[in-house]
């Protein structure tokens, strides 16, 4: 006969056996069993109950405030969270077909992603765009477009997630009308516009017109769809785009929520009540690859948002449920050692189901140097298929509640994350916190830290600065034939304005301008009016462009943060004085001008190589976001610069970097050395070095030995210049 179960330990026990444990450590400092994250949250080796009676965290229940452990009471033990694959590439004839095959292969909800033009409000006949269209999203310049990237899915049966911010009113007034078109009432529409314009103005920078009107939009259309869309969310407040740019879980969670705060604050003024809106607010949050800390930041995230939301008295529960969307990184994935990048997102996939998130989106194994292909998408959906099916993970409600170690860190993490919300307050607000450029400085050095951490080795990435596999197995990547795009969406945009009434689509986009001006009526719903009329997305834009103007931003690096994590290694000793002796034989430092061509405005890695290379001993400009081949070799020409360093992402390079030198060639600047980093797949580099690219440099690339690498580059420039 076995023996009886021990009764429950009194307090007496507990602290006894605490005692024990702690002593079974002390064979070791305690300072070398912890860890700090970057976050600067300290975590133990240890966790017991004491950890908890100290913190006295609100744990609760799920369904319950403060919604800790999750939104909604059953959670995946009544309905799984649901399997989204984001998604647009190419026309809308190929993203469709995608569509399909995703929905049909397990996929239950569709998340679109445009093209830069369209992000920016371009049409893809503007002569600033040629480069761009269909790379790194669908191309949409008309309801018609729209009409096909939607063709036989029931609208009114398939939820739709759309990320769009600065183009947001004629992505989603054409989203109606098509469904229109198709018979399914607004009424009747399900999903998310992501609508959420601050953050573009921290990190992403797909704006088109300043914060003041950017706001009144954002108003607008929440105000519309709470009226006449029930079931759409009509705002999807992202920390994605700031984990990507860089910011720790910290500043990614705080900003998201402050960022939450300012959009409820501008509907209350326009005169809302908290219920009639609050309830379809939903959350983006990024999954990288600390996955304690992401299960703890999901958790926190709904804590300190009902935290928030109660300042506002709400009478309905749900406008205090933070309910949320994630996906896992695109920054974590590496183009070195690919494979591992399956391993990546399968952990970052399990973060976000034990942090409880509603949706997910798992990224494909090639997404560090290309558009995903149909093999790898389809890894990636399996990945959270496997997650529900095979490892029954949807069978318990929040496992870890209860946790020591993770009650402790999600209330570790809510208490900084709280402070920062309570700077921004501080601060006047988030609108008034980014004019002072607040929150975009505490992520560039949250980003420039950690890559420098990364290029010494103190952060291991596998397969890049550690167990580098011997031989690389290449992928074989998804190509877009942008011309073929291009000239594909000339084409219909050319019949479009043939067949349309032109007196109609003026007068319908007077009137949106005629709003705009006068701050009077509903901008989206003149904007259905005006795309069902067959006014294009690069027109409606410019309808308030000419109102609003197009925002602008400088960009410039930051100072010491990357050097002082490197100023102890020699080899970077070494690298100051090769910069240092360049400027006493040549009579001036390099001078290197860092530059992002086309729509694309993912800047992390610009800023950081800026910040790296000036720390080195560098002179460094750098150029506008937005520019055209042609004006940055004329900004590199007047600043007298060594070199010009190109920083990629969006697919463009085959087609502006080759423009860049040939306009180089023009202004006669033979001499000056051109060096590309970013998303380039290796498959492209003979092309590019065959245009005059002096060096190349994929993800994962440290910016020490890329500062050496460049420096080298000038010099042999310096004496042949390139012919």
């Amino acid at each position: 006969m076995s023996d009886p179960l021990p009764s429950a330990p009194n307090t007496a026990q507990w602290s006894q056996w605490q005692q024990q444990a702690r002593s079974a450590l002390r064979g070791q400092e305690p300072a070398s069993l912890q860890w700090q994250t970057p976050e600067g949250i300290v975590l133990q080796p240890l966790y017991t109950l004491d950890d908890l009676q100290q913190r006295a965290p609100e744990i609760g229940l799920p369904g319950l405030p403060p919604y800790m452990r999750g939104p909604y009471p059953t959670m995946y033990a009544n309905r799984p969270w649901t399997i989204r694959q984001y998604a647009g590439f190419s026309t809308a004839e190929e993203s469709n077909a995608f569509y399909r095959q995703a929905l049909a292969a397990g996929g239950q909800g569709i998340s679109v992603a445009f093209d830069l033009p369209t992000h920016r409000g371009y049409d893809s006949d503007h002569p600033r765009v040629g480069g761009d269209v269909g790379k790194a999203g669908v191309a949409v310049d008309s309801v018609e477009d729209m009409k096909i990237l939607f063709e036989a899915i029931p609208l009114q049966h398939i939820s739709v997630s759309m990320t769009m911010n600065g183009a947001v009113l004629p992505i989603l007034a054409g989203y109606i009308v098509a469904a229109r078109d198709q018979g399914v009432s607004e009424a009747q529409l399900s999903g998310t516009i992501q609508n959420d314009i601050l953050k573009e103005f921290m990190v992403r920078n797909t704006y088109i017109y300043p914060p003041a009107p950017s706001m009144r939009i954002v108003g607008d259309i929440i105000a519309y769809a709470s009226q006449h869309m029930p079931r759409f969310n009509p705002i999807s407040i992202s920390g994605y785009h700031m984990q990507e740019a860089g910011a720790d879980a910290a500043l990614e969670l705080a900003y998201t929520l402050a960022n939450g705060k300012a959009y409820v604050e501008t509907a209350l003024a326009r005169g809302m009540a908290i219920d009639q809106f609050a309830p379809r607010l939903s959350f983006f949050f990024g999954i990288g690859m600390h996955f304690y800390m992401e299960i703890a930041k999901l958790r926190a995230a709904r804590l300190l948002w009902s935290r928030i939301m109660a300042a506002y008295q709400p009478k309905d529960p749900r406008s205090s449920q933070l309910r949320t969307h994630c996906q896992t990184s695109g920054w974590s994935l590496t183009s070195q050692d690919p494979y591992n990048n399956v391993i990546r997102t399968t952990i970052e996939a399990m973060a976000a189901v034990f942090g409880g998130t509603q949706s997910l989106h798992t990224n494909a194994l090639d997404e560090a140097i290309a558009l995903p292909s149909p093999f790898s998408a389809r890894i990636a959906r399996n990945t959270q298929i496997l997650l529900q099916t095979e490892a029954h993970l949807t069978h318990v409600i929040d496992p870890w509640g209860g946790s020591y170690f993770m009650e402790s860190l999600t209330h570790d993490l809510a208490e900084k994350a709280w402070s920062l919300i309570q700077e921004i307050d501080a601060a006047g607000g988030m609108v008034q916190a980014i004019a002072n450029g607040l929150p975009m400085r505490r992520i560039e050095t949250s980003a420039t830290l950690k890559q420098a951490r990364i290029d010494r080795g103190v952060e291991v990435i596998v397969g890049v600065n550690r167990y580098q596999p011997e031989q690389e197995e290449p992928l074989q990547v998804l190509v877009v034939d942008n011309v073929a795009v291009r000239e594909n969406q000339l084409r219909r945009l050319a019949r479009i304005k043939a067949e349309r009434n032109a007196a109609e689509v003026a007068e319908a986009l007077q009137a949106v301008s005629r709003a705009a001006r006068e701050e009077s009526g509903n901008l989206l719903q003149l904007t259905v009016s005006a795309m069902a009329a067959r006014a294009t997305v690069g027109e409606v834009s410019d309808a308030l462009e000419e109102v609003y103007g197009r925002h602008q931003r400088a960009l410039s690096p930051l100072a010491g943060v990357y050097g002082k994590e490197w100023q102890e290694e020699t080899v970077w000793q070494a690298l100051r004085k090769k910069v240092a002796d360049f400027a006493d034989r040549q009579g001036r430092r390099p001078r290197i001008l860092v530059v992002k061509l086309g729509q694309d405005g993912h800047d992390r890695g610009a800023k950081v190589i800026a910040s790296a290379f000036a720390d080195a001993g560098f002179d460094v400009d750098m150029g506008p976001l937005f520019q055209t081949p042609q004006e940055a070799a004329l900004q590199a020409v007047e600043n007298d610069v060594h070199a010009v360093g190109i920083s990629t992402l969006a697919g463009a390079h085959l087609t502006l970097i080759p423009d860049i030198i040939q306009a180089l060639r023009q202004e006669g600047a033979e001499e000056i050395a051109v060096v590309a980093g970013g998303v380039i797949p290796e498959q492209d580099f003979a092309a590019l070095h065959k245009a005059g690219v002096d060096a190349l440099f994929g993800p994962g690339s440290s910016a020490v030995q890329a500062a050496e690498r460049v420096l080298a580059a000038i010099e042999q420039r310096l004496v042949a210049p390139r012919p």
